[in-house]
């Protein structure tokens, strides 16, 4: 391994707090991460998608990415169709060596791999993680009906230490293995992607950059001076350049975009059903410009050269609607297509929520939708920034905000699909809910989650837990075989650190109640106890049945271990 790429592969470990791992294990990680981020722009756990280890087919991760995100169960892909009405998929399969070679027999086996994970009756042994993924693959084509505009693509990325260089008879048989798998009709696309040094080290500095995009935007004029603005436009932009925003570097469209809105894509519904028709009809469709709000997009950063302008860390704050039929509708696009465009580059956070916040008055939004977003949001990330040193965290409002920030592990940095798993486990009781009901969670905020009455105590409580269990995962504190159970782990602590009786979520009595669960979690020794007393309390509540997804996400199960907790579990604590 030259230095450049063990430099890399360095701090990744020490960001990952994964310092522990052998160098090919910590590698696998690695080229898992460079992969799944050059499809998927938000912070993930990389865990999540390694499948390496025994009977792993010859793939060392998996990644699902329906819909913009990245999923790990049928019930999450249920809540999404539920949510969006369609799928739009992308299979990455990786395989990572650390040696600098490309053997041809080793990526045969790869492609073998994959050949028996979408066979129709596979016959080779699975582990747990690639038998996870194969469920969810077998849930998604049972849903074909509901593919948005192709069946899915389908990556295959081959990571080494060494350099990629042309092979005739090698490129010859990849050519006849990835049209073997397109022949299965099960593809849209299929691609092998021949990772070397350079492609990683390329690969790791994207993870590490915000999103940047230089498009070409002429027909534009500057607004005039504006407090907490630094520069703002307005103007028309041609469709397929407003294309090169909304797409990140493998084609698909960048979800991440939409963090800021209060509304996902709402699917074809009357109103996007009118702006498909507009855009399908030749003689309509240069009245597009009219016949639109147009977009607001608010970047952080926003640099001008003549008719070119580049745009960092930048959000859609209004048009996610138009957005997503514009990218749905691209083989229908010209340039007599024209797209109202206004472009706000501010450092200002209450200038954002202003502009969120008037932005989405023209629809039919709530108040706790835009609190939800914006101003909970706000409070959360500082009072989790708040604490000092080991006790920190970090709560990302913004796809990769902190990206920039040196000296942030990656393992400290909390998302939104994090804080409300974690929370929802541990203070309100619902595990099974946190494994793969997460669109359903997301349909709470505002009221049971993320309440502007909540105090925020219990936020940060929940999200160190998890924070803490994982690094226990990782360091062999906890075993590995209780993920499955993980949530019910974080509500079994909060019952063995902090008592059965739960005050209310608004009253001040939760503060003290959280800083006493606070003092073990502090406490390397007496957090791996209590989660280890955790771990007994699942032992027995499982009883003997083995430990799975499937049974985890049961409320039969969050009962049974609230039983051996000592709990109602007809009676959950209070959640107002």
């Amino acid at each position: 391994m030259d230095r450049v790429t063990k430099a890399y592969l360095d701090a990744f470990r020490d960001e990952q707090s994964i310092e522990r791992l052998s160098e090919s294990d910590a590698f696998e990680l690695f080229a898992d991460y460079c992969v799944v981020s050059d499809s998927y722009d938000d912070e993930f756990n990389v865990t999540d998608v390694h499948t390496g280890g025994g009977d792993d087919l010859g793939i060392d991760g998996i990644g699902v990415i329906v819909n913009g995100g990245l999923i790990n169960s049928g019930e999450d892909m249920e809540g999404l169709l539920k949510l969006n009405g369609s799928l739009d998929v992308t299979f990455c399969f990786i395989q990572a060596k650390t040696t600098s070679g490309f053997s041809g027999e080793q990526i045969m086996t790869f492609f073998d791999g994959v050949d028996e994970f979408f066979a129709e009756s596979a016959t080779l042994p699975m582990n747990d993680s690639v038998a996870q993924a194969h469920n969810l693959m077998q849930e998604i084509y049972d849903n074909s009906l509901r593919f948005r505009r192709a069946k899915p693509q389908c990556r295959l990325s081959y990571v080494t230490t060494g350099q990629w260089t042309s092979d005739q008879y090698l490129e010859a048989k990849i050519a006849k293995r990835v049209a073997q798998l397109k022949s299965t009709g099960l593809f849209s696309e299929v691609t092998f992607h021949p990772m070397g040094a350079d492609e990683v080290h390329a690969s790791y500095l994207r993870s590490k950059n915000s999103v940047t995009t230089e498009f070409s935007f002429s027909s534009k004029v500057l607004l005039p001076d504006i407090a907490g603005v630094t520069e703002s436009y307005l103007g028309v932009i041609s469709a397929p350049e407003f294309i090169k925003i909304l797409s990140d570097s493998a084609g698909n469209i960048r979800k991440s975009l939409f963090n800021d809105n209060v509304r996902d894509f709402q699917e074809y519904n009357s109103v996007n059903a009118d702006i498909q028709r507009t855009l399908t009809d030749d003689s309509a469709k240069g009245r597009f410009v009219v016949l639109n709000n147009g977009v607001t997009i608010v970047a952080r950063e926003l640099t001008t050269t003549r008719d070119k302008v580049a745009i960092t860390d930048y959000q859609i704050v209004n048009g996610c609607q138009t957005s997503h039929v514009l990218f749905d509708q691209q083989e229908h696009l010209t340039e007599q297509v024209q797209v109202p465009l206004k472009i706000v580059a501010t450092q200002d956070e209450d200038v954002v929520n202003s502009i969120i916040t008037a932005t989405n008055r023209q629809t039919q939004v709530t108040n706790e939708d835009l609190y939800a977003l914006g101003t909970f949001a706000k409070k959360l990330e500082g009072f989790l920034s708040s604490y000092s040193d080991d006790q920190r965290l970090h709560y990302e409002r913004r796809s990769k905000q902190y990206n920039a920030v040196s000296g942030i592990k990656k393992v400290r940095i909390i998302t939104k699909s994090q804080q409300i798993r974690s929370f929802a486990a541990m203070f309100l009781d619902e595990p099974h809910r946190s494994i793969s009901y997460y669109a359903d969670l997301q349909t709470q905020v505002g009221s049971r989650i993320f309440n502007d009455g909540h105090k925020l105590d219990p936020y940060y409580v929940s999200a160190y837990a998890h924070f803490k269990l994982e690094f226990l995962f990782r360091s062999g504190g906890v075993p590995v075989k209780y993920k499955p159970a993980r949530y019910h782990l974080l509500m079994a602590l909060r019952y063995i650190a902090g008592g059965l009786e739960m005050p209310a979520l608004s009253a001040n009595k939760i503060e003290k109640y959280c800083s006493g669960i606070c003092e073990v979690l502090w406490d390397n020794t007496r957090a791996a106890d209590a989660f280890l007393q955790a771990a007994d309390a699942v032992e027995q509540a499982r009883n003997g049945t083995p430990l799975t997804l499937d049974i985890a996400k049961t409320r039969t199960f969050t009962d049974s271990l609230k039983q051996k907790l000592g709990a109602q579990s007809s009676q959950p604590p209070s959640r107002s």
